[in-house]
């Protein structure tokens, strides 16, 4: 069996520069997915061997395994508890839960592909009742509720219980629905009667279709899907539940995944650069996981990970609302040539459609180190008022151009380009350095080690156990050079994975940095890559990365020496909201002398510091402001039943939401906006003049400046406290 060895980074499929997660749609079924073939039968058979004898975890691929395997599949197929009956589960549960994992084994697929039409049954029941609820006359005026978000909640034991949840279900739509066009129209009018201020053209949506209808739409979409599930997504479906019984980055990939993944090789890709799942809590969202480095949607600075895609509109069309699409659809939707313009509205998580953003983008041909390292200097104040150079490095990745390398031809990658900016640095004598880290999803592990090399001296960099407790040390191979030697503090977020979290972590444990920010992904494992099974490919996790203190990055993460306001919170996001994830733990110390180390009694100090600056700071207020307004729209919660009641619901949030705004616009100078329309007419209107900017001439955020500037000052009060 061929293995390819992957890199320190998050795994993702590229598709025309969209990147695919790994699950599936999950209100989608089949009336008839096919016959079990051979191929199907032998992979099932040699992804069954992988899991039991060869991964990290070292676990056999018992009976309870098995039960275990079988009651992700349920979950996989219907995460929300709203399809299945409990008596579904019970009957599967008794049927096949002793045998499932044997049957594996031996490739007998049966035992899913009957489960799976008992899904298909139950998804048919749904859009049939849904069909018949919205021909009548909904109720939007109820005085119950329903809880929306139903992942822990146990499955219905009743079909009347089932319907009922449904009929509420459905009723919450409409209302989100009906609330959101009231907001569309008021929108419209504002950019028709400012259209000298505006771009109304581009900006009114002029939705002409009743909430019924819209909604009706999405369901016949979901519907439409029914009859395009074959049977290799199927088996995908059972085989990623098996996987996933082990860990959340083990995959298996159908063979059109899988033929996407050698397209992401070619890093010759034409699209916008994103990387795309179902949203896990509400799949009839997608959600954007990661951006590709270089790609149009990282270069608009308009998108974040995170966001949610509510609509596509190509060059010369409508906008199509996506919501209910799945992924391979909306891939399909941004696909195009080269050139082409292609349009997306996207959505923070926890708000109301009405306050999405629509982004302007034009395709290219993405290759994911195309724009790399960038630095900078700014000036920042010390604490006792004189002006300081900072240079700043923004790493969006640790790219390296495998195939230009193993070419022989020249070639870019992190450690190269970051080497040069340091030198540009030096000598426009800098008094301090900050690494951004932000939102990095990783990349080479060759590349990490000798980027640490350039601000340590010698010695291990990075620990690596496998799956049979063998340990390898990465150790810096410079002959003691030192690049950088100079005050430096690193930034990281929850976005902040894998390699990123190597970096940080080796920079904090040789006490060459502080580390600020917001605790990382804990992403700590390694995959192999399994190109030649007899269908598709796979992803095996096989080895653990630690610190060379000893600890785990798995799942812990890397935690800051100061924390700053984390812009995820609240937010499940991250290694720890996965299901399943590997646990943190402990191997021995690797040998190594600290260049520097941070007392606590320095770093409480520097704390203290830091929150004085934060609470008069307006950009962190206006964050802090925004996370504590995010958690009241929680599905968790209840939702009223009563339109009434939502739009008072909704309106609070947008006058907490403009209020944020209108204070830091007050702090900053600025004039406030009269009201929420204007304050949305303005967002949409300065997001599509951005996106329309080169990356080079868009203007900082000021909300994300305040990151590097704050991270500068800790750096130079730890430097004048050391001193």
């Amino acid at each position: 069996m061929k293995y390819k060895q992957l890199t320190a980074s998050l795994l993702a499929i590229v598709i025309g520069g969209t990147i695919l997660g790994q699950s599936y749609h999950t209100a989608i079924a089949a009336s008839e997915v096919g016959d079990i073939n051979s191929e199907q039968r032998q992979v099932a058979r040699q992804v069954s061997a992988l899991l039991d004898r060869s991964h990290y975890l070292d676990k056999p691929l018992d009976k309870e395994t098995g039960k275990q395997i079988l009651a992700n599949y349920f979950d996989n197929l219907d995460p929300n508890h709203n399809l299945f009956l409990q008596s579904d589960i019970d009957e599967f549960t008794k049927k096949y839960a002793d045998n499932f994992a044997d049957q594996l084994k031996r490739g007998d697929l049966q035992a899913g592909f009957d489960i799976y039409k008992r899904f298909t049954q139950r998804s048919n029941e749904y859009y049939a009742f849904a069909d018949k609820f919205l021909k009548t006359d909904v109720n939007l005026k109820r005085n119950d509720s329903v809880t929306l978000d139903r992942e822990k909640l146990s499955r219905f034991k009743t079909q009347k219980e089932q319907r009922d949840f449904w009929e509420k279900y459905l009723t919450a739509q409409l209302i989100n629905l009906t609330l959101n066009q009231e907001e569309d129209k008021v929108k419209d009018k504002f950019l028709q009667d400012n259209a000298d201020k505006y771009d109304a053209q581009g900006l009114v949506k002029d939705e002409k279709r009743t909430p019924k209808e819209v909604l009706a739409n999405r369901l016949k979409r979901q519907q439409g899907q029914l009859e395009r599930i074959n049977s290799d997504q199927v088996l995908e479906n059972i085989l990623n539940s098996a996987m996933a019984s082990y860990d959340p980055h083990s995959n298996y990939f159908a063979p059109i995944q899988a033929t996407e993944m050698q397209i992401q090789s070619s890093l010759e890709l034409v699209g916008i650069g994103v990387s795309i799942q179902p949203d896990r809590k509400n799949p009839d969202y997608t959600r954007i996981i990661s951006l590709v480095d270089g790609g149009p949607a990282a270069r608009s600075g308009q998108i974040k990970p995170n966001d949610l895609i509510i609509g596509v509109a190509s060059e010369g069309t409508n906008m199509i609302d996506t919501v209910g699409y799945s992924t391979r659809e909306i891939v399909n939707l941004i696909r195009g040539k080269k050139g082409s313009s292609v349009t997306i509205r996207v959505k923070s998580p926890n708000s109301p459609d009405s306050s999405a953003r629509n982004v302007s983008l034009v395709r290219d041909i993405i290759k994911q180190e195309e724009s790399g390292v960038t630095h900078r200097i700014i000036n920042v104040k010390d604490k006792n008022g004189v002006d300081k150079k900072i240079g700043v490095l923004e790493i969006p990745s640790f790219y390296l151009n495998y195939k230009a390398r193993r070419a022989g031809e020249d070639y870019r990658s992190v450690s190269i380009d970051t080497e040069n900016a340091i030198k540009a640095l030096k000598a426009q004598n800098i008094d301090g350095m900050v690494v951004d880290l932000r939102d990095n999803p990783g990349g080479s592990l060759d590349e990490v080690a000798k980027m640490i090399g350039l601000f340590v001296k010698s010695g291990p960099l990075v620990q690596i156990r496998d799956n049979r407790g063998n340990i390898q040390v990465y150790e810096d191979e410079d002959n003691g050079e030192q690049l950088y030697d100079k005050p430096m503090s690193v930034l990281i977020n929850l976005g902040s994975a894998s390699a990123s979290e190597i970096f940080a972590a080796a920079i904090q444990d040789y006490g060459r940095g502080l580390v600020i920010g917001s605790t990382t992904t804990g992403k700590g494992s390694a995959q192999i890559q399994l190109d030649n099974l007899a269908l598709g490919s796979a992803t095996l996790t096989q080895r653990k990365f630690y610190r060379i203190t000893g600890g785990s990055t798995q799942n812990k993460g890397v935690e800051p020496d100061i924390n700053l306001v984390n812009i995820y919170d609240g937010m499940e996001y991250g290694e720890r909201n996965m299901k399943n994830p590997l646990q943190w733990d402990t191997i021995r110390a690797a040998a190594y002398k600290p260049a520097g180390s941070y007392s606590q009694s320095t770093l409480k100090t520097l704390t203290e510091l830091s929150k004085q600056r934060q609470a008069s700071n307006p950009q962190f207020n206006y964050l802090t402001a925004l996370n504590s307004i995010r958690k009241e729209e929680d599905d968790k919660k209840p939702f009223k039943l009563n339109i009434d009641d939502r739009r008072k619901q909704l309106i609070n949030v947008e006058n907490k939401t403009l209020k944020a705004e209108n204070a830091r616009r007050t702090a900053t100078g600025e004039k406030p906006y009269s009201d929420w329309t204007a304050y949305q007419a303005s967002l949409d209107s300065q997001i599509e003049s951005r996106s329309k900017m080169k990356e080079s001439e868009r203007p900082k955020l000021p909300e994300n400046e305040a990151f590097i500037i704050e991270a500068s000052k800790i750096m130079l009060d730890a430097d004048v406290k050391t001193k």
